[in-house]
């Protein structure tokens, strides 16, 4: 299978997924901010990784996998609604922060940025 298709599949049940969680899964261990960043399904198109950003702290962010994962089967067959595929894939969720460690590199840069001015300066 094309490498192109697989990217137009990940871009569509990207948004599928999305629209999904946030409209139709009723879950309180969803926070309000989650955000499905990226699908990564298999070549087959059985299985595929939903990496999702969570705010909030280790514990939410933790229970949020959980609910995600457990409400995968819901997720996938209202998602199959409006996705047409032979078979839908299984969905694991997983957490993606990336946009912590962005963060926290950006916070390093400016320290060090803060730094360098500092020393320039005496």
């Amino acid at each position: 299978m094309s490498g192109r298709r697989i990217e137009r599949i990940n871009s569509l049940l990207k948004e599928v997924i999305s629209d999904v969680i946030h409209k139709q899964v009723k879950n309180p261990h969803l926070p309000a901010l989650i955000t499905v960043t990226n699908v990564d399904i298999t070549r087959d198109l059985r299985h595929a990784k939903v990496f999702v950003s969570v705010i909030g702290d280790d514990k939410e962010k933790a229970l949020a996998i959980d609910a995600l994962q457990s409400a995968s089967g819901f997720i996938g067959v209202n998602a199959s609604k409006q996705v047409e595929m032979r078979y839908f894939p299984d969905l694991k969720f997983i957490l993606d922060d990336t946009i912590e460690h962005q963060m926290r590199i950006d916070t390093i840069v400016t320290d060090i940025q803060a730094e360098r001015e500092t020393r320039e300066n005496e």
